[in-house]
């Protein structure tokens, strides 16, 4: 068979695409245990309890017995997103335990036939989401399934192993997905109308071919479902980033963050690790800013209830949402190559979205071409802001000021809108900001190095990994608008999940015929709502002056790598803070 596959998504991918949010629901079994089992807690996320605590499957099928969510209100749970402002809801139809949230006419260890509930909640999930205009959409573990003989992490004959050591042959995972997966999946999109998408999950020992049938199945039973990154081999009709991943810099192509709420996804009574508001708007807008969806999950308890933090969050959201939606809703990522300290920004046509989160006034936008023929914030679009655009021919900065009012309309994230005389036109290289700060992000720099030596590589995240040899050497080039000095800080992230920043690199830094060594350390840490779970840390190297505006070039080196770190230089930014 040719290894040539039309990846092209379904022209129905650009729904998702206007999408932009969504509510991620993970419910089961696991959901009654509630993080506790035989009265010890069990560390890791809420759903993995039967994988981290070893609880073998007679032991786990019993939760099943027990199981009758009666409070459980699809109408309720669906018009919770909605008012939210996520347009499409994805719930977990079965999860690494294997257990069917949903009718299962091939297989018995489902809902309806397994417990006294009996009722199909994905039927009336279905028909809720359809009077009340929300996708409906399922997540599916296709190859994790530590109940059914050959799924992977299967605790069968081999005891313990079975969780921790080898797992199924690659016939007997073949036959699982023969007896168990793909009729299931014929199921999902056969009982219950038009699907928008099927998300998949933890592909592990799923061979490439074996992901392309999945991914033709589902196409052939509904040519306009999607289907997620996560069925393994880059497949998919769109790219699934690492759970709560943020990226640091701009990406190609169609993309997603599933993301919590507090810690866990599937219910844990005693997290209480909940996100603000502020922090959960933080990352809506910077998400939208790069053009990728945000997929917030809710944990409803083993009663069927969402629980009421999640439900007042959703809500605040979604007053933020009936104001601003408008800059989240149908866009696409910020023109700008670079981002700004302010805030964020959106584009939907010839409309640029300004999500600013500091405010002030006057307000000022370097690096805009275009002429703005009218501005606005959309907490009061009928009165126009005054608008004031200058060119300064020495240094090429066009810069944009805004007379914004003292107050802000709203804590979080107000959101000024420019409409503009054509396709937003933007300075392609790094500028100094109106605070003097000059911003260089590392996917606006160029590597260079030995030739036909292997390069260091910059991840989806945005961060340049793989930096072990000494004579590479990144190179930007940035336009300054002012003389003066400036500290130099570069900033070093991780790409390893809850991981240190790997530090004891000496390095130099030239500008402006200057250059200055320093050490990176990781004394300046950084971990915020942006980066949630990947690290990052700064280190000041030292001042350098320039000594006239206009284009100049800034070279970094490493002259000592240190061989602790597996990574590498991992570099994230270089920043030039301005002194005094």
């Amino acid at each position: 068979m040719s290894n040539t596959v039309d990846l092209t998504p379904p022209a129905s991918i650009q729904w998702w695409r206007e999408a932009r949010f969504g509510m991620f629901i993970h419910w089961g079994l696991y959901a009654q245990p509630a993080g506790t089992w035989k009265g010890k807690a069990v560390p890791s996320i809420g759903e993995w309890i039967m994988y981290t605590a070893k609880v073998p499957i007679t032991e786990y099928e019993q939760l099943a017995t027990t199981f009758n969510p009666v409070t459980f209100d699809a109408e309720e749970w669906v018009s919770i997103a909605y008012r939210a402002g996520m347009r499409y809801l994805v719930i977990t139809s079965k999860h690494h335990d294997g257990f069917a949230m949903f009718h299962s006419p091939s297989n018995p260890y489902n809902i309806v036939d397994a417990t006294p509930f009996r009722r199909d909640v994905m039927k009336e999930l279905a028909a809720a989401c359809q009077r009340q205009g929300v996708r409906l959409c399922f997540y599916y573990s296709q190859a994790q399934d530590w109940h059914a003989p050959g799924g992977a992490g299967h605790w069968d004959e081999v005891g313990e192993q079975g969780w921790w050591g080898a797992s199924a042959s690659p016939e007997r995972f073949a036959a699982y997905l023969e007896a168990k997966v793909k009729p299931q999946l014929r199921e999902l999109l056969t009982q219950y109308g038009p699907i928008g998408l099927i998300w998949f999950d933890t592909p592990v020992v799923i061979t490439r071919e074996q992901s392309l049938e999945l991914r033709r199945l589902v196409h052939e039973l509904q040519p306009d479902c999607l289907v997620s990154g996560r069925v393994g081999h880059d497949v998919g009709d769109y790219g699934s980033l690492g759970d709560n991943q943020i990226p640091y810099g701009p990406l190609s192509g169609d993309w997603e963050t599933p993301a919590t709420l507090n810690d866990t996804w599937g219910y844990k009574s005693y997290d209480h690790n909940w996100k603000s508001v502020g922090d959960l708007l933080g990352l809506l807008t910077e998400l939208a800013s790069k053009g990728v969806n945000y997929l917030l999950n809710v944990g409803p308890t083993g009663a069927g209830e969402i629980p009421a933090p999640s439900v007042e969050r959703l809500a605040e959201i979604g007053q933020w949402m009936d104001v601003n939606g408008e800059a989240i809703h149908g866009t696409s990522a910020s023109p700008f190559p670079y981002e700004f300290d302010w805030g964020r920004v959106t584009r939907k046509g010839h409309r640029l979205y300004l999500l600013v989160s500091t405010w002030s006034t006057p307000f000022s936008l370097n690096g805009l071409r275009n002429r703005v023929t009218k501005a606005c914030l959309l907490a009061t679009p009928g009165k126009a802001l005054e608008v004031t655009q200058t060119h300064d021919d020495t240094s090429d900065f066009h810069t944009l000021t805004l007379a914004l009012p003292t107050q802000q309309p709203d804590p979080h994230f107000s959101v000024v809108v420019l409409e503009l005389d054509g396709e937003p036109d933007v300075e392609p290289l790094p500028l100094q900001q109106p605070n003097g700060a000059i911003l260089l992000p590392i996917h606006m720099a160029t590597v260079n190095g030995p030739a036909g030596a292997r390069k260091p590589t910059l991840s989806n995240g945005g961060l340049l990994q793989n930096w072990k040899d000494t004579a590479d050497r990144v190179t930007w080039s940035f336009k300054a608008a002012a003389a003066g000095e400036y500290e130099v800080r570069l900033v070093l992230g991780s790409p390893h999940w809850e991981h240190k920043v790997g530090s004891g690199h000496r390095l130099s830094v030239s500008v402006g015929g200057q250059v200055v060594h320093g050490v990176a350390t990781s004394a300046e840490e950084i971990k915020g709502p942006r980066t949630t779970h990947f690290w990052l840390a700064a280190s000041r190297l030292g001042r350098v002056r320039l000594a006239q505006p206009g284009t100049l070039t800034l070279e970094l080196r490493a002259e000592e790598i240190a061989a602790t770190v597996s990574e590498g230089v991992a570099v994230l930014s270089l920043e030039l803070l301005p002194v005094g």
